[in-house]
């Protein structure tokens, strides 16, 4: 196949060769349609629906795993990313006291995004809540990685890993935070 005709492809069926995957991997299939957008290949707007729908379809099936498979299912997944129950606990203790927080915080990161959306169904977040959430927190996602992909599409793999670098960080000053919290809330009780 030429360049021309796989741009003729993209342009006739990408949306519906990123719709799945963006469900599965929508950061980076976010910046990647950003680049096909300044292309010329995809439609911004509808490009844009697209992706957020995928990404909220992954969200509610992560949430629905969470709410109606618990123990069966999502307590195995949680415990092989190092989430024991003690943990899980505090963890659905805190989600039904600041899990709108939590909610966004864990969608903006990406990496901690599985664990949370999980953790969202397990504690029961009201769906209505946690469809609010989480599609404000979506809207502002794929606007930021699709804008990524406008700029510097041509470096998407690269952008795909500074995504994730960037989430990884983030999440690691988070729990530096808690644990700085943690042990200055102890010290203060003893």
């Amino acid at each position: 196949m030429t360049e021309a005709e796989i741009g003729i492809l993209i342009r006739d069926y990408g949306l519906f060769i990123i719709a799945p995957l963006a469900v599965l991997e929508g950061p980076v299939v976010s910046v990647v349609a950003g680049y096909l957008v300044k292309l010329g290949l995809l439609g911004a707007p509808l490009s844009f629906v697209v992706l957020v729908l995928s990404d909220l379809l992954g969200d509610v099936m992560l949430y629905s795993l969470g709410r109606q498979g618990r123990a069966r299912v999502a307590l195995p997944w949680l415990s092989a990313l190092g989430v024991t129950r003690r943990r899980l606990a505090r963890l659905l203790r805190a989600f039904r006291v600041r899990g709108g927080r939590i909610l966004i915080l864990g969608k903006l990161t990406h990496a901690a995004g599985f664990a949370v959306l999980l953790a969202a169904g397990m504690a029961r977040m009201p769906f209505a809540r946690f469809l609010g959430l989480s599609l404000l927190a979506t809207l502002l996602k794929v606007a930021v990685l699709m804008a990524l992909g406008w700029f510097y599409g041509r470096v998407a793999d690269r952008v795909g890993n500074w995504v994730l670098a960037g989430s990884l960080l983030l999440v690691l000053c988070l729990l530096g935070l808690c644990a700085g919290y943690l042990i200055r809330r102890r010290r203060s009780v003893a």
